[in-house]
């Protein structure tokens, strides 16, 4: 068999192509396969009454199988990390990274499932052909506005939990931040002026988690400026933004919404000039999240802020979806729960704040290491499952 050349340009004897020579996963059997009683006991005969009682009650498939304890991770590779639109092979290292994750923090299967880009109704179709295999889904890297609908009809078909990380993982970790922030420098969120800038699938539902938790002044900004009743370019998410933010009727780009703003969220990349860090309210918190590069220096971003974090493992409060997912997932597979609810997302975003025992301006979310994280989200998320 002749062997194709790569064509990269990519030195493929690093160390990080190194670490993922053949792939991180692999299938490994729960039950031993030992003799001629075990193979009719885990294959035929023994298997055809499982199948027969799994068709009388099919809610027995999540004992009898391991659907309960299984995950899709589904993309299409339209929106991976902050590389865009690479296509589904391309993304399958950060499918299966992630199942890696699910497995180690929360021992969570999970399968990466990498579709071709098509209409929403073609994946609608294709994820709803497949979740019978599954326990749950987990979108990942599928780019907005439509995540939104997809997210949305999945939630609408399917009796499994449905949660698309880069809207809801993000946004749960920056409330656990932000709870521990208001900790630290003896505010309430209620009572700040927030500033999030992004108005893609984290930015939405950064947004949205905030208000739940009692934000009542946010200003979004997308590459145009605040988001508002003003804007007569809007697609359907933002329209929804302009009705449910900016009560003030701001006008203007991003340096006019920094203006005395107390807390600026950063989840869309590009760079904020000085001045307009320097024309925020006294000591305000912020999160600089896109990743690698922030949209506010932490060295910068200390010379004026009372808290600061990051999407970085290098720098401290690193607002990582790692601290959320695990827990979110293996909670309501355990609760047998059929949607992540928003009672779900605020009950986990507070378990995470929590195991900061004694938050301070360089600890305001746990590292991503700390023991006991995940099992702290399940537990919350379990107890407000539907």
């Amino acid at each position: 068999m002749s062997v194709t050349e790569p064509t990269t340009t990519h030195d493929l004897t690093a160390p990080q192509f190194v670490a993922h020579e053949g792939g991180k996963l692999e299938v490994r059997a729960t039950k031993a396969l030992r003799d001629q009683h075990d193979l009719s006991l885990l294959y035929t005969p023994g298997v055809a009454d499982v199948c027969l009682a799994i068709q009388e009650d099919p809610d027995l498939s999540r004992r009898f199988t391991a659907r309960n304890n299984t995950v899709a991770i589904v993309t299409d590779g339209t929106a991976v990390l902050g590389l865009g639109d690479i296509g589904p092979a391309a993304a399958m290292p950060v499918m299966e990274g992630k199942a890696v994750l699910f497995k180690t923090f929360a021992g969570v299967d999970a399968i990466p499932m990498c579709l071709e880009s098509g209409s929403v109704d073609e994946l609608v179709d294709s994820i709803v052909r497949i979740a019978p295999s599954f326990g749950g889904i987990n979108l990942e890297d599928i780019s907005a506005p439509r995540c939104f609908d997809l997210e949305r009809r999945l939630r609408e078909r399917l009796d499994i939990p449905v949660f698309h990380d880069d809207q809801h993982g993000t946004a749960i970790v920056v409330l656990a931040g932000l709870i521990n922030a208001c900790r630290v420098t003896d505010r309430q969120i209620s009572s700040l002026k927030i500033v999030v800038g992004g108005a893609g699938a984290a930015g939405v539902a950064v947004t949205q988690l905030l208000q739940l938790a009692g934000a009542t002044d946010v200003l979004v900004c997308d590459s145009r400026g605040i988001i508002g009743s003003h804007r007569n370019d809007l697609v359907a998410h933002k329209e929804m933004l302009a009705a449910t933010t900016n009560a003030s009727g701001r006008t203007g780009g991003l340096g006019d919404a920094l203006v005395d703003a107390d807390v600026y969220i950063g989840v869309s990349g590009g760079s904020v000039p000085e001045e307009q860090v320097a024309a925020m309210a006294e000591g305000p918190m912020i999160f600089a999240l896109a990743n690698p590069t922030p949209e506010v220096h932490p060295d910068l971003a200390h010379k004026y802020a009372s808290v600061v974090a990051t999407g970085r493992s290098d720098y401290p409060n690193q607002i990582n979806n790692v601290l959320a997912f695990p827990g979110i997932f293996r909670g309501a597979l355990d609760a047998g729960g059929v949607q992540i609810s928003d009672e779900m997302k605020l009950a986990a975003a507070r378990a995470i704040a929590d195991m900061v025992a004694e938050p301070t301006a360089e600890q305001i979310v746990p590292p991503v290491f700390q023991d006991g994280v995940a099992e702290a989200v399940a537990a919350a998320v379990a107890a407000h499952a539907v």
